[in-house]
């Protein structure tokens, strides 16, 4: 019988260098961002249709979230001042360049819509603030799919055509069970929704990957990924 081959590389090492980037500062990065700009997409629709305590505590929790996101980018950066840098041009080829263009556009956006709906002043400009912070949304959740599927990573790189799609579904959970914590049960039916569909677009994203990346793979079931994967997911 032969034994079952395995992957191995010269002398042991790896392949391709691993990422510089703390996990801790990125993950909270990915993370905050997605709860942040699906959450502007539901505070806008809990607006428009008069859930105005869901409406105001989602505008709030996005506030939150992305100045959180903002602030783990800065810190893994290492230095503040490398995030205006990137502000002095705008190169559409490069997803971190277009990422901070939209941090600095939403972030502003959120902020107005926050502040209008708790303190109630200028309801016109706090109504174009929450539908600019919606329209942005879904790129401030999505982008950091982009980032990851640009670089030389297999399991992000292969993942490219679905990663997207994944961090729109586990953004929109994520929003959906912050919606659930903050919203009276009596305004909770489009997050109940939507955290349903979301499950099952996350579940169903993660397993088209899988299977269109074979043995690559491997690495999401394996060691300390497979570990926490599953816990994700729950």
């Amino acid at each position: 019988m032969v034994p079952r081959a395995e992957f191995r590389s010269y002398y042991g090492r790896p392949v391709i260098k691993a990422p510089a980037w703390a996990a801790r500062d990125i993950a909270g990065y990915f993370f905050l961002g997605g709860l942040a700009g699906a959450g502007s997409v539901l505070a806008a629709g809990a607006h428009l249709t008069g859930r105005t305590t869901t409406a105001r505590a989602m505008k709030v929790s996005s506030l939150a979230a992305i100045s959180l996101s903002t602030a783990a980018l800065i810190n893994d950066l290492g230095r503040p001042g490398r995030f205006p840098y990137m502000l002095r041009v705008l190169k559409p080829t490069s997803p971190m360049s277009v990422g901070s263009w939209l941090l600095s556009a939403y972030g502003p956006a959120a902020g107005a819509a926050a502040l209008c709906a708790v303190t109630g002043r200028v309801p016109r400009a706090g109504a174009a603030a929450t539908a600019a912070a919606a329209l942005l949304g879904p790129a401030v959740a999505t982008y950091t799919a982009v980032l990851a599927a640009d670089t030389a990573v297999p399991a992000w790189h292969g993942a490219h055509r679905e990663l997207p799609y994944l961090f729109a579904a586990s953004a929109t959970a994520a929003a959906a069970g912050m919606a659930l914590v903050v919203a009276p049960a009596r305004e909770s039916g489009p997050a109940r929704c939507a955290a349903a569909l979301a499950t099952l677009a996350d579940l169903g994203a993660t397993k088209a990957t899988e299977r269109r990346l074979g043995m690559v793979a491997e690495t999401y079931r394996e060691g300390k990924a497979g570990r926490l994967l599953p816990l994700s997911l729950i």
